[in-house]
């Protein structure tokens, strides 16, 4: 289910040149409109089946932690500007992940997941490139941010691994952030909402690169490690760049062709299957299925 997460990725990609439907709106207000929409369409979906799921202190968390992911990065890029704010926040999210998912799991990450995501992470940086003034307060607030998503990834990891639907908990973790950032989107003005571009964008947003996109990742994080998960979700720049110069006209240089290129060979290899390990699942001849040892990717 590597595809999956990859899907959501491509459709979060999209979401910068989709933005750029409308002008004049407030970035927070955009956002906060994304979030409403999307969650409010996740939890439609998954419907009863989010009154039955378990650890519900952890959704709860976690849904928090979705709105705090927002308002941190973009308290982050207004500090120190897009391009910083964007690579420092992406860039940590699987780093934070893998270090979580290892203090909770006990199991380390293999060296071709850490190889392959310090280079994705070099690529992500290179392909974005610089611009923005590096002030600290905006490096820690993306930072804050990579690790609140790592946080909210993780759960959601944990409660779809102890056999919940991940529908349910998409519709559970989002819908509950929809509800948090509704009054920042009542603050921030809906104004834009009447204009028949500024509402075709905000569904977009919400429908396809929230929905649809978080429906793929959850139903990737049924399969694939979370810190995996989380290293293939870096293909998000690479596909907003690719649209940048496909549709935007934006030019692509050298340096940035590279930082592309290797960005996108280190998602390959994180993606490539596994190699047979030593402890790999044993077959139980009584019921004709396996005794599982789990090994993140």
């Amino acid at each position: 289910m590597k595809l999956a997460v990859v899907g959501a990725a491509v459709l979060w990609g999209t979401a910068g040149t989709a933005g750029l439907l409308v002008t004049g709106v407030d970035p927070v207000s955009l956002a906060a409109a994304r979030l409403v929409i999307g969650g409010l369409v996740l939890a439609v979906a998954a419907g009863a089946a989010v009154r039955a799921l378990p650890r519900r202190g952890l959704l709860v968390a976690a849904a928090l932690g979705v709105a705090a992911y927002q308002l941190c990065y973009f308290a982050a890029v207004s500090r120190t500007g897009v391009a910083v704010g964007t690579v420092v926040a992406i860039g940590s999210g699987p780093v934070f992940t893998g270090l979580l998912s290892w203090s909770l799991d006990k199991v380390p990450p293999t060296r071709r997941w850490a190889g392959a995501t310090v280079a994705a992470v070099a690529g992500c940086a290179v392909l974005t490139g610089g611009g923005g003034e590096v002030r600290a307060d905006g490096i820690l607030l993306a930072l804050l941010g990579g690790l609140i998503y790592a946080s909210y990834a993780v759960a959601a990891a944990r409660v779809i691994g102890a056999g919940a639907s991940s529908d349910a908990v998409m519709g559970a973790m989002f819908g509950g952030a929809a509800l948090v950032m509704l009054p920042v989107l009542l603050h921030t003005g809906t104004g834009w909402l009447a204009d028949p571009r500024g509402l075709l964008t905000a569904l977009y947003l919400g429908c396809a690169t929230t929905a649809l996109a978080y429906f793929l990742y959850g139903r990737g994080l049924r399969t694939t490690p979370v810190a995996t998960a989380a290293t293939l979700a870096l293909a998000e720049p690479a596909v907003a760049a690719l649209l940048g110069v496909a549709v935007l006209g934006e030019a692509l240089t050298p340096v940035s062709a590279a930082g592309l290129l290797l960005l996108g060979t280190s998602l390959v290899v994180v993606a490539l299957p596994d190699r047979p390990h030593k402890d790999a699942p044993v077959p139980d001849l009584a019921t004709h299925g396996t005794r599982e040892t789990r090994h993140p990717a």
